[in-house]
């Protein structure tokens, strides 16, 4: 199957299309114990999409929604880490789209900016037992024509954008889907075969906000400093007034 400047469906993964579904990677969930190989899930309409900490994740017309679906073998550590491959598939995606790379960045732990505003969120699910993911799903939203109606923005949160309100290039969720298998593909190929050091630099190169004062804000503290970099575990690292600090996870403001 071809797909746009000469790119094709990636060897040995599947995909599926919905016309409605409660949740793609709710689909994910049912389909992964009879997977023959890591399978893509896009649905034109979600009745119950959720975004990250169990919000609800609104589908306006044209949204995209999908989800790759796959039982890795690795440690969970590990295999979390393939939200760094996501991101750098999406943000290939969106150059192929649009033939621009100034404006699109990486925002951490898992957004896609476009001119400042998030034009696309990922969320990870997994499911197994202690040391073994029996089957780990990589949700990724992308608003390609417009932005949910009434957004509720959180404090300081990046705004919602669509990628045809900034760059008037208007493409259907199965076009974009034809972009972003293979730029995944690829990029897994590298994750593993070179481990997650070559993926972290490339991360770094697109990140938002890097050398910048950000806000980091966990369930129980907030932290504001210098955004360092990334650590070869994949977490923040900021310098504060007062130390460095090492963040696993949290929301990030600008």
């Amino acid at each position: 199957m071809s797909t746009k400047a000469g790119t094709a469906w990636p060897e040995g993964v599947g995909k599926r299309v919905l016309d409605q579904v409660d949740s793609t990677n709710e689909e994910a969930r049912r389909i992964a114990p009879g997977l023959l190989g890591p399978t893509w899930i896009l649905a034109h309409r979600q009745t119950a999409g959720r975004g990250r900490r169990g919000r609800a994740w609104a589908d306006p017309k044209g949204h995209f929604s999908a989800t790759l679906v796959m039982r890795p073998s690795e440690p969970p550590a590990k295999v979390a880490l393939r939200s760094f491959v996501a991101s750098l598939a999406l943000y290939d995606a969106f150059v192929m789209a649009t033939g621009r790379t100034d404006a699109f960045s990486l925002k951490w732990p898992n957004d896609v900016l476009l001119n400042g505003g998030k034009v696309a969120g990922i969320l990870l699910e997994s499911a197994g037992l202690g040391a073994q993911v029996g089957h780990f799903a990589i949700g990724i939203g992308v608003n390609l024509i417009d932005v949910p109606e009434g957004a509720a923005i959180e404090g300081r949160a990046v705004a919602p954008v669509s990628l045809a309100g900034e760059t008037g290039v208007h493409l259907t969720p199965e076009a974009f889907l034809d972009l972003l298998a293979p730029a995944y593909a690829r990029h897994e190929a590298t994750f593993t075969t070179y481990g997650f050091a070559p993926i972290r630099e490339a991360w770094l190169a697109r990140a938002a906000r890097l050398g910048e004062v950000i806000t980091a804000r966990t369930t129980r503290t907030e932290h504001a400093g210098r955004f360092d970099t990334v650590d070869a575990d994949g977490n923040l690292v900021l310098s504060t007034a007062t130390s460095r600090v090492v963040i696993p996870a949290a929301e990030i403001f600008f």
